[in-house]
């Protein structure tokens, strides 16, 4: 060990320390020698061969050197300045050079840390930090391992998101330190085994099982790598381009059994069958036998989820709506009433609960149709529906578009960003090459027709 006067040390690939203090050596003797401003780069060339667990042997050559490099390079090694575009210094000689003057009797190594500070061998730095990573993540790696045993499907889809996550470095990007990082990810791991949940409000689950009401919050570190957890529990894809990353979040909390804003996200509904069960199916059900149309939360379908049968069946064989303007709805209650098709308006872009309810439907047998306005916001929605559920066009494709542009005003021209359409790529170029833009309600007779049951 070094004493109190100890200057640095540097720890070896094979463990050997190199120590030196002012019992071994003359510090002031070894600042004129190896201190020189001008040897600035030298030091920096045997520091960089330290850390990299290399010996100070051989040449180090310095390319187009200053005359004060030289000079001081001259004045250390004790010989006649030298000429060329380089200036290039035997360390072994150096290393003697150290050693006959007393500055650093335990030779070159030593007096570099005594100058630089201490030297952490890179290899062995790496290895360490690898190492500390490696702990970090076994909580995590060994919770999917279990869920994995217990729920095959799930456990892989979860198995898939940490090898991502892993490879990502989001993990370290949010925490740079692998020991602060651990906490992070043991946090992640209480959570992961807490899911999916029963409905549970999230501010109630974080402050239950992650130490605080708000520790899920939008923007947390640990509400960022959990949603990509409970994305991978419920098989929900990531959000989609054009998609309220809003409502992405709440659909990927309800996956789980969790509660966001679960009274604002709202979905409308006409005509879906209900049940005498649930609650919410109750809803349904009176709703449909009067012919009006309901407004569900994102609470009732995740806390009391409706039976979607019909008659006693699944909907395998119904055919179940969607369109984009609560107006098509309006006009479906007044006309057809009862006897109207299952109808779904997702009112613009697709809350967390539209989505909610569309996979339970699809889930129940029904096949899913969408129409939506003839426009590029029209077919964001569109492009975000289709790549999240199993859906197919209603009288939404080119040829309907060219056959309704023929009658729209010329004042109604399309505007904004174009969008392709992931379902009809023809639909975008002739809506482009048209340029006029076909509300929801000009098709509205059509729709009709299509909803009468």
């Amino acid at each position: 060990m070094a004493d109190a006067h100890s200057l640095g040390r540097c720890v070896w690939a094979d463990d050997r320390v190199c120590e030196i203090g002012e019992k071994r050596g003359d510090a002031q003797r070894l600042r004129r020698l190896l201190g020189d401003p001008a040897l600035g780069w030298l030091l920096q060339r045997l520091r960089r061969r330290l850390e990299l667990g290399r010996p100070l042997q051989g040449v180090v050559t310095l390319q187009d050197p200053s005359s004060e490099q030289r000079r001081a390079v001259s004045r250390l090694l004790g010989r006649a300045p030298t000429a060329g575009s380089a200036l290039s210094v035997s360390l072994d000689a150096l290393e003697q050079v150290m050693r006959d003057s007393g500055a650093s009797p335990d030779g070159l190594a030593a007096a570099v840390i005594a100058l630089t500070g201490p030297v952490a061998v890179r290899s062995q730095t790496l290895e360490a930090e690898r190492a500390a990573w490696e702990q970090a993540f076994a909580p995590l790696i060994d919770a999917v391992g279990g869920r994995m045993a217990a729920d095959g499907e799930q456990g892989e889809r979860l198995a898939a998101w940490l090898e991502h996550l892993r490879a990502s470095g989001s993990v370290k990007r949010l925490e740079p330190d692998p020991e602060t990082a651990g906490l992070l990810l043991q946090a992640l791991t209480e959570v992961i085994a807490a899911l999916p949940a029963d409905g549970e409000p999230l501010g109630r689950f974080a402050a239950r099982v992650a130490g605080g009401a708000h520790a899920l919050d939008d923007g947390q570190p640990l509400a960022t790598l959990a949603l990509g957890a409970a994305r991978s529990i419920a098989g929900l894809r990531p959000c989609a381009p054009g998609e309220s990353q809003t409502e992405s979040r709440r659909e990927a909390w309800a996956g789980v059994g969790l509660l966001c804003d679960e009274l604002s996200s709202v979905v409308l509904a006409f005509g879906l069958p209900g049940d005498a069960r649930t609650g919410t199916g109750g809803i349904l059900r009176a709703a449909r036998e009067c012919g009006q149309p309901v407004w569900l939360t994102l609470r009732q379908l995740v806390r009391d989820p409706p039976a979607l049968v019909r008659q006693g069946r699944s909907l395998s064989g119904t055919t179940v709506h969607i369109c984009e303007n609560p107006v098509i709805v309006s006009l479906a209650a007044d006309r057809l009433g009862p006897q109207s098709a299952p109808l779904v308006c997702t009112n613009g872009q697709p809350t967390a609960a539209t989505i909610t309810l569309l996979r339970a439907l699809h889930a129940a047998g029904a096949e899913l149709a969408h129409h939506g306005d003839f426009d590029w916001g029209g077919i964001r929605i569109g492009n975000v529906l289709h790549a999240r559920l199993s859906v197919r066009p209603w009288r939404f494709d080119a040829q309907t578009y060219l056959r309704l542009a023929e009658d729209a005003p010329p004042t109604r021209r399309l505007s904004g960003r174009q969008a392709n359409a992931a379902w009809d790529p023809a639909l975008s170029d002739a809506m482009h090459r048209v340029g006029r833009r076909v509300e929801e309600e000009s098709v509205a007779e059509e729709l009709l027709v299509d909803l009468d049951a």
